[in-house]
């Protein structure tokens, strides 16, 4: 069933309303939230931001729920209710460039200013951040790095990689030091493990205590060809740039290209390679360019300007 939000901010409060035929929740959050440093700063803003990214709508509909289940409990809390304490450590699946490291960076944000996180920073680290060289060795850098991300969140990336090595490899200690860990922290930490989707499945079977650790697990879905060319536009528009006509049919067709035929296609990432790369070639052009450049030069990309990464 389609859920379907609307967002309104004014000075004083956000007012985010969820729907769908059979029910209606709304709430009504004060706008600002105090920070630890003393500073204010909107929640609006991190919400959205969040609700301006190009496509993602399961998981932008997951993080409002997160928002609106804290706030419903803190209403429930001030009239003597009930509230049962919530496990927040989630799991990542998708491939490259859709979205995983950015989502993951707005929840530490978002958390933070929900009072659920204490300092809202993200650590993010990869198998060999984790695994160490000898026995003892890989709980230590564990824990190291734990310490480091308290109060924020540890992200994981390519966390299947922890266990390609089989029961002697000290990938899986590095599972078992983060199992305990989620034990004995888990009121100011929260681990987000990301990765490829089947590498993910793969790797939840190697601990039985992992899936039940991980009550949150998100599907990042592969950009449609559409998504992808308003990425493109969004991210020329953020730097200034204009992509003519031409431009827009001959980066469709590379995309449309790469779409069907590269096995492991990167995403929202391939299309700022092309757009860097497109950059790139506009200002070896202008430097060529035989006549005085104006501003409107200076902005677009034209067909020549635009190839495959």
């Amino acid at each position: 069933m389609e859920n379907s939000r609307q967002i309104t901010v004014n000075e004083s409060r956000i007012n985010i309303t969820f729907k769908n035929q059979q029910d209606e929740l709304i709430t009504e959050p004060s706008e600002k939230v105090a920070l630890n440093n003393n500073h204010f700063e909107p929640v609006a803003d991190i919400l959205q931001g969040m609700n301006e990214m190009i496509g993602l709508e399961k998981v932008k509909d997951l993080i409002y729920e997160i928002y609106a289940l804290i706030q419903v409990n803190k209403f429930r809390n001030e009239e003597g209710l009930k509230s049962g304490n919530q496990v927040y450590h989630m799991i990542f699946k998708g491939n490259p460039g859709t979205g995983k490291t950015t989502v993951a960076r707005i929840i530490s944000r978002l958390l933070n200013r929900m009072g659920i996180l204490s300092k809202g920073h993200m650590i993010e680290v990869e198998r060999a951040d984790l695994v160490g060289e000898y026995i003892g060795h890989t709980a230590q850098k564990t824990r190291d790095l734990v310490k480091k991300a308290m109060g924020g969140v540890l992200f994981i990336d390519e966390a299947y990689s922890l266990a390609r090595g089989g029961e002697k490899d000290f990938g899986k200690e590095a599972i078992d030091c983060l199992v305990k860990v989620m034990e004995d922290k888990s009121d100011d930490l929260i681990i987000i493990l990301a990765g490829y989707p089947i590498e993910m499945e793969m790797f939840l079977r190697t601990n039985t205590g992992l899936p039940s650790r991980f009550p949150i697990q998100l599907d990042f879905q592969d950009y449609t060809v559409d998504e992808l060319m308003l990425i493109a536009v969004k991210m020329a528009i953020e730097k200034d740039y204009n992509i003519t006509g031409d431009a827009m049919i001959k980066l469709r067709d590379i995309v449309q290209s790469e779409v069907e035929t590269r096995a492991n296609f990167s995403n929202a990432r391939y299309v700022r390679n092309v757009i860097e790369k497109a950059i790139r070639h506009q200002a070896v052009r202008l430097m060529n360019r035989p006549s005085k450049i104006n501003k409107q030069n200076l902005m677009d990309i034209i067909p020549r300007d635009i190839t495959s990464d």
